[in-house]
């Protein structure tokens, strides 16, 4: 069993001895230290958005850091299945204290983590973490009474809203890509990228081929985005005969591409090829 602490969150496999995985006292314990440290920033808000993605920890991991958080008189919107980016774009809708995003990345379905933002929907500085850190090994934390406890709110609109946002950003241009016909085969490792990703797609007229987008949590591969796991898509795509793949992790805050042959075209090459085309429009 693996319980790693760090400035960015805490990380672990479920299921073990507390302080050696990532067991319901150690959330407990973290989420209020996360708690202790929002409460000192003097936010205006004091609200903080939570959302999770498919693996089947999920929602054991989500109630645990709802419960600890209103016991601590914050308030919580609860954005349910949702990626990692949309839960920044959240924060910054919402104009929120802050965030919390309950997602092992890229690891197999026996890890789960907790990812900390502050009120701009970012990640943590490093000074910011080391404060929540000592917190923890302190127990630098208390809780509210019950007239002080704050409230509890599920909205599942904000995927919606981040769709609509990418939509209108200036760089993408609907209309185009409708009418280029794509067809794009989308591997989502069976988490939340399984509807969201292709709900994107779809809006922009783009026929989607669906591999791996039930999200229940079991990950059908090793779920990093990496060539030697992405066999099957690069087989799909040459089948389809699909104009490229799409592949995101667990909680879509990576992205690899397949091309039209099955080759890979990795994520190191991604930003490279965005910023390529974003300089060519300016």
């Amino acid at each position: 069993m693996t319980l790693i602490k760090s400035i960015s969150g805490i990380r672990g496999t479920i299921g073990g001895e507390v302080g050696e995985s990532l067991s319901p006292l150690d959330i407990v314990r973290f989420t209020s230290a996360y708690a202790s440290f929002i409460k000192k920033q003097n936010c205006e808000s004091n609200t903080i958005i939570i959302g999770r993605d498919a693996r089947k920890s999920g929602l054991m991991t989500s109630n645990i850091v709802s419960g600890t958080l209103i016991a601590c008189g914050l308030n919580v919107i609860d954005i349910g299945l949702s990626t990692t980016p949309t839960v920044e774009v959240a924060v910054q809708i919402h104009q929120s204290a802050g965030g919390i995003i309950l997602t092992a990345s890229h690891n197999p379905k026996q890890w789960n983590a907790l990812k900390l933002l502050n009120n701009k929907g970012e990640f943590l500085s490093e000074m910011d973490g080391k404060k929540i850190l000592s917190l923890v090994e302190n127990n630098n934390f208390s809780f509210e009474e019950v007239d002080k406890l704050g409230s509890y709110n599920l909205d599942n609109s904000f995927n919606d809203l981040h769709i609509e946002k990418v939509l209108n950003l200036g760089l993408v241009n609907v209309e185009l890509i409708k009418k280029s016909n794509f067809k794009v085969v989308v591997d989502a490792v069976n988490s939340t990228g399984g509807f969201i990703v292709p709900k994107l797609l779809e809006k922009m007229g783009v026929e989607c081929v669906k591999l791996y987008c039930d999200p229940n949590g079991e990950f059908p591969h090793n779920p990093e985005p990496l060539p030697e796991n992405l066999t099957e898509i690069s087989k799909l795509v040459i089948e389809e005969n699909a104009d490229f793949g799409i592949v995101v992790d667990p909680d879509v805050d990576r992205l690899a591409l397949v091309c039209e042959d099955g080759s890979m075209f990795g994520e190191e090459y991604t930003l490279v090829s965005i910023s390529d085309f974003v300089l060519s429009k300016t």
